[in-house]
């Protein structure tokens, strides 16, 4: 069973996805302050002397606590989140296609002074990318579909993870910003 747990710090903050296993020590250890959603998996253990089984039951949302961290949040960028963020869409042409067939690119290429950063990059086929080369979209006649933004902390756990549950999602979406659209 692939799923996984949402990790929160005690404020509410998504933190990052557990394992059944890291999810069952917090829990063991008394170090779960408060939890949400539903029950995703239990977990039996020995049985007592009065016949008794010991349950662990795992809910799918966990608050834990610890440091809260007021940095701003800088999630690293990778092909894999930049894609799902963009949702396998060339960002040129609009034609939805499978990961292989896909390439980052840099709206302001890095030779004409751009940066490798969230608000830089698109997704592109592989089409697109190379009519574009080393050029703005304006300098080709391209236009952007959308403008690349970056993904909050609640956007970034659901890119990160391709088996979010309904409750889990629930609690995600209600922070996305206006740039992330589900449909």
């Amino acid at each position: 069973m692939n799923t996984k747990i949402l990790r929160l710090n005690k404020t509410g903050l998504p933190v990052s996805w557990l394992t059944r296993e890291e999810t069952a020590t917090l829990v063991v250890k008394d170090l779960v302050i408060w939890s949400l959603g539903n029950t995703v998996m239990e977990i039996r253990g020995g049985i007592n002397r009065s016949g008794n089984q010991s349950v662990l039951k795992l809910p799918s949302i966990v608050a834990c606590a610890g440091k809260v961290h007021k940095d701003n949040f800088n999630p690293p960028l990778e092909n894999r989140f930049l894609f799902r963020r963009d949702k396998n869409i060339c960002l040129y042409c609009g034609g939805q296609f499978k990961w292989n067939k896909l390439s980052r690119d840099h709206v302001k290429p890095l030779s004409k002074g751009g940066s490798d950063a969230w608000t830089n990059v698109v997704t592109s086929c592989r089409r697109c990318n190379n009519r574009k080369a080393d050029r703005s979209p304006e300098d080709c006649g391209m236009q952007l579909l959308a403008i690349p933004f970056v993904p909050n902390q609640y956007e970034f756990l659901y890119l990160s993870n391709h088996n979010v549950l309904a409750d889990q999602m629930e609690f995600l979406s209600a922070r996305f910003s206006r740039h992330i659209k589900l449909s």
